[in-house]
């Protein structure tokens, strides 16, 4: 891939990507030699140009040769985002392992392992967007990432459904000790029994988090003849008869199962320890399905042991491996030994959202995140940045440019810009920001090769510039 130092000029004959940071040595990737290059515009855009005609078709945005935009695929991310990503034109590697850390790209796709830390990110000199094909982003260092000019996006719902369905699996399956008659029958023992296996009919599930995952398993619940009571720190609107509690000790006293689907926070952490055991009724069972550190691990194990708990389920783990292999193990928690030793306890990795279904809807909806990202800069969707975007440009708006500016925070900096913006015919301009970064996306007309180095020279020299990126 030809690139050049952000420093040495821009050949607008040969236009460049317009990328640029205060990471050093930022590169740009040259563009074919036609100065405004078209390119069929991607059926994943069109559903977000509504009311676009024939007369008046929306105009791609790519000022670069889309074949030197470099995206890599991590941890076997689903065919539908490889294939879309891959129908504009990028490079798109992928592989079925973590990241590789002295990697170098423009676009990085994830699941749930790969660790994207400030020292990772501080390497990738080109990146301009990260893609978490999952519901999480705490695997990514996402401040950094924002301060830096890299945008993050994520899944947030599209797995809801696997993984109410998967807990909903897990309730009859402890119910009915279904776990441990499988593993007796596969060492050749017959051990039917009926002694502590119950139907869910009439039963109390506690829910704790009212969310995607949340609302969809308290429908599917109530479906099964269940009780539900939830448990969140907003006032939610139930879904069917279910009743909110004020307090989490309240839904431990109440409920015959509990489940958490909750983020990872500060708050959340080892939000069920000792104390929140011994809050719970007798017999009662535990489901963990949303973060590893939500559970006190060695508590649980406690519990268990002292019959408080009749069988748990947990998808997620506080140490998860990099990869599949016989990697639970002592050395990767110092308790895993003593958890695989219960009985009635439905251990999983991390499958909650593991179905072809979800995997699918993911990978559709970040990848076409990636795509408006990169060739549009609308950041709607982004969980570290201020979610801004512009209407289309058409076909017939040969002569226009899309500056995007993320910069700091600071007082003036509007002044400044719109100094340099205002030589010009601003057809349509949208500033956010966010904590310390903001985001502003100018369409600007009539404008030529010169106009536009001069444009992007001029924004690249003031102080408040984080990345400049100039789209057209």
């Amino acid at each position: 891939m030809a690139l050049e130092d952000a420093t040495s000029g821009i050949d607008i004959a040969s236009p460049t990507n317009g990328l640029s940071s205060q990471r050093p040595s930022m590169s740009l990737s040259k563009s074919p030699s036609a100065p405004y290059p078209r390119s069929p515009a991607s059926k994943d855009a069109s559903r977000w140009q509504r009311g676009t005609t024939a007369a008046t078709a929306a105009k791609p945005l790519k000022p670069f040769a889309t074949e030197d935009i470099r995206i890599l695929l991590l941890e076997n991310v689903n065919q539908t985002g490889r294939d879309i990503l891959a129908a504009q034109g990028y490079q798109v590697d992928f592989l079925k392992t973590s990241l590789p850390e002295d990697d170098d790209v423009h676009v990085i796709g994830i699941r749930s392992k790969t660790q994207l830390t400030a020292r990772v990110l501080r390497e990738a000199r080109n990146l301009i967007v990260i893609g978490c094909f999952c519901i999480g982003t705490n695997q990514v260092d996402t401040q950094y990432a924002a301060k830096h000019g890299i945008a993050v996006f994520n899944s947030p719902f599209s797995n809801s459904r696997s993984v109410a369905e998967l807990v909903i699996g897990e309730v009859i399956a402890l119910a009915r000790q279904l776990g441990d008659r499988s593993n007796e029958l596969h060492k050749g023992t017959w051990n039917k029994v009926s002694t502590g296996c119950w139907e869910i009919r009439g039963k109390t599930l506690g829910i704790i988090g009212y969310g995607h995952i949340g609302s969809q398993l308290s429908v599917l619940a109530e479906a099964m003849g269940m009780t539900v009571v939830f448990y969140d720190v907003v006032n939610l609107m139930a879904l069917g008869t279910a009743k909110q509690v004020p307090t989490l000790e309240t839904l431990l006293g109440v409920t015959d199962f509990v489940t958490c689907h909750v983020p990872e926070l500060p708050e959340t952490h080892h939000m069920i320890g000792q104390v929140q055991f011994e809050q719970m009724k007798h017999g009662s069972y535990l489901i963990n399905a949303s973060r590893g550190s939500v559970i006190d691990i060695p508590a649980l194990i406690n519990a268990m042991r002292a019959g408080k708990l009749a069988g748990a389920a947990l998808d997620v783990y506080p140490a998860e491996p990099g990869g599949n292999g016989d990697y639970f193990t002592t050395d990767l928690n110092l308790w895993a030994e003593d958890l695989r030793s219960l009985k009635n306890i439905i251990l999983t990795p991390h499958i909650g959202g593991s179905t072809e279904e979800a995997q699918s809807a993911i990978g559709i909806e970040v990848s076409e995140a990636l795509v408006r990202y990169v060739n549009e800069g609308c950041t709607l969707g982004a969980v570290n940045m201020p979610e801004v975007n512009l209407r289309f440009l058409t076909m017939e708006e040969e002569n226009h440019v899309r500056v995007i500016y993320i910069h700091h925070n600071v007082p003036g900096v509007l002044r400044k810009v719109n100094e340099i913006l205002g030589d010009h015919n601003v057809d349509k301009q949208t500033t956010d920001s966010r904590g310390d970064v903001a985001y502003l996306m100018a369409d600007i007309s009539d404008v030529n090769a010169s106009v536009i180095k001069d444009l992007y020279q001029r924004l690249e020299s003031l102080s408040s510039r984080i990345m400049t990126r100039v789209l057209y």
